[in-house]
């Protein structure tokens, strides 16, 4: 082999410059599989077995073909239409997954589950020191101290994140409760909701849905995940990087509002590790307890109204967060008037 034959064929320790960006990298499937499962578990459904949930519902669509869905149970409908809502929101899915075998379908399913709980990883470890930020007294520093990457001093252990996760209806101010919740003697279940998910922390035993999921802190927690860490203390803004916008959200969606009440509630607990089965936080009965209320018809109206709530503080260029036309406005007279006299116009037509 000659010199220079052999030198071509040895890499040179000088052969690109760090200061020339190499050649982009090629988006797989995976990637892109594993990114979607990011915002599909933060915005539609977290705590999933995905790869079941892409079996049941392969398996489902079959016997769906002689079965009325109205005959299966309430869990296995709302299995059903996250399942479908998975195949909505990701364009040629179902193809893929009826075309798969057994191993292909597991296999997206664990990609897509890997993005979900990546992303619920990425926001437990951030949430973890802002929310610090956004609990301490105004000009003042927490005491005692809490820090910002232990977590075994949190929870009813200290008086501010004790009180602000005390049960709504439950009076932190009384020594007896709160030892008892301290000391584990009252124990706590996921349905029964924080003080911290109220406007102000104030629950109204009269007016359930006053203040509900209306407070600064979850606000501050919401943005933080999805419109940018900056965004939290300015006024939002439609061309803001974050979550929202890489996946093209403009509107806030029921189960988003579940997985952050879900995370911050989290945070301010001493457990260490999120578990779907932890029985200390029951954070999959308290996620799912939020979702039962907010997905229930009954509760339409007052769920329609958080959400406009909600797009107003979070996306308020939206058109989800306009507000409706006043009943007894100017604007709402001059348009009736115009819808009379259109109706009026075609009504003296003649045929």
């Amino acid at each position: 082999m000659r010199t220079e034959d052999a030198a071509s064929s040895v890499p040179s320790k000088h052969g690109s410059s760090a200061l020339r960006m190499g050649p982009r990298k090629k988006v797989s499937t995976s990637d892109l599989l594993v990114s979607h499962g990011r915002h599909f578990g933060r915005t539609v459904f977290t705590l999933c077995n995905y790869p079941s949930l892409l079996t049941n519902g392969i398996l489902r669509l079959e016997q769906l073909e002689d079965t009325p869905l109205e005959d299966l149970s309430a869990e296995e409908r709302r299995e059903h239409r996250i399942f479908e809502q998975l195949l909505d929101s990701y364009p040629g899915l179902l193809e893929r997954l009826k075309d798969g075998s057994e191993e292909e379908i597991l296999h997206v399913g664990e990609l897509i589950g890997k993005g979900a709980a990546g992303a619920r990883g990425d926001d437990t470890k951030t949430l973890k020191s802002a929310v610090l930020d956004w609990i301490s007294p105004r000009g003042e520093a927490i005491q005692p101290p809490l820090h910002r990457n232990s977590k075994i001093d949190r929870g009813f252990n200290h008086e501010l994140t004790g009180s602000l996760l005390c049960p709504a209806g439950l009076d932190w101010n009384d020594p007896r409760i709160k030892d008892n919740l301290r000391s584990g003697e009252t124990l706590v279940c996921g349905d029964q909701w924080p003080i911290f998910v109220y406007a102000n922390h104030i629950y109204d035993s009269e007016d359930l849905w006053c203040g509900l999921l209306r407070s600064r802190l979850l606000v501050y927690a919401y943005k933080h995940v999805f419109t940018s860490p900056s965004s939290v203390d300015r006024e939002p803004k439609a061309t803001r990087s974050g979550n929202a916008r890489l996946h093209g959200m403009n509107s806030v969606t029921i189960a988003s509002l579940a997985y952050i009440a879900t995370q911050v509630r989290f945070t301010l607990s001493s457990s260490s590790v999120f578990s779907r089965t932890d029985t200390t936080t029951d954070s999959e009965t308290f996620y799912h307890s939020l979702l039962d209320l907010l997905e229930d018809p009954e509760e339409c109206k007052e769920v329609d109204e958080l959400l406009t709530w909600w797009n107003r503080q979070v996306f308020p260029a939206s058109s989800a967060a306009k507000r409706p036309i006043s009943a007894n406005s100017a604007l709402s007279k001059i348009r009736q008037r115009h819808i009379a006299l259109k109706q009026a116009t075609h009504g003296n037509v003649a045929f």
